[in-house]
């Protein structure tokens, strides 16, 4: 009786989280003026591509589609280099106030990213990096949530297996390559997933950095779109399923690195 009951609250719980989803993903099929009619429909009459050919060949959205894939490929491959060295020198190296320079690097982590836009803006300006994809690659670089992750997976690695390949002749760098990043997959895939996932999904700072409508991400042509287009809710429904579909494909492919990541990733010294 008790897994009955339970599956039962599992099953409504979903029903009603995925409602809204189901919703967008229909509404996207309908024609015009079909999700506004009252009482409402859940499923369209008769489905239709109309919406997603508007956004396609009359809006243009296909040139932010690219833009958005280019810079989360690329912010994530960098991000992935960055932070998995400096979680691997963390966890491996000894250097002078190591310790303090980490707690230091996780401290500033409880300041609001809101705060630094604006010193980050101001630095990026003066190097003439503003309207340009580099305002959104330099920053996301590497972050401190990304060192601390690969850091404390780090450090489950055995010092001995290390040893071993120095006694070999291995350089620090051919330790790196070989051994730890083979070692740090399921967790490299973790944080590849949410640097994906927040370069994709980011709105505030490219709408801050860009001003070129060529340059827009997704998020801010949709945006935009949504001003012109309030009465049209079937086109940014449409604009939806296409901003979420590359991130479901990402997660539902990795997901079994990523939880393996997840359960693995709080190894504590």
């Amino acid at each position: 009786m008790k897994k009955t009951i339970l599956h039962i609250f599992l099953i409504v719980t979903s029903i009603i989280t995925l409602s809204p989803f189901i919703w967008m993903l229909s509404a996207s099929f309908m024609a015009d003026g079909h999700a506004n009619v009252y009482p409402p429909i859940f499923f369209p009459d008769a489905f239709t591509l109309m919406q997603y050919r508007n956004l396609f060949t009359r809006l243009n959205v296909s040139s932010n589609f690219l833009n958005s894939l280019f810079l989360s490929i690329t912010v994530t491959v960098i991000s992935l280099l960055f932070n998995s060295m400096a979680g691997y020198a963390f966890a491996k190296f000894r250097f002078k106030m190591k310790d303090k320079i980490f707690n230091l690097l996780l401290s500033s982590m409880i300041i609001p990213a809101q705060v630094t836009m604006l010193p980050l803006f101001l630095m990026l300006k003066s190097m003439g990096l503003i309207n340009s994809y580099y305002a959104i690659i330099i920053p996301g670089m590497a972050n401190i949530f990304g060192i601390f992750l690969i850091r404390q997976y780090a450090i489950s690695i055995p010092d001995s297996l290390i040893e071993s390949a120095k006694i070999d002749g291995a350089n620090d760098f051919q330790i790196y390559y070989r051994i730890i990043l083979p070692l740090c997959m399921p967790i490299l895939i973790t944080l590849a997933l949410f640097t994906f996932m927040g370069t994709w999904n980011d709105f505030m700072w490219p709408l801050i950095v860009l001003t070129d409508n060529s340059l827009y991400t997704l998020p801010v042509a949709l945006a935009n779109l949504m001003l012109e287009h309030s009465k049209d809710p079937e086109l940014m429904m449409a604009g939806s399923v296409i901003t979420i579909i590359p991130v479901l494909i990402v997660f539902l492919f990795l997901q079994k690195y990523y939880i393996s990541g997840i359960m693995s990733g709080g190894v504590k010294e």
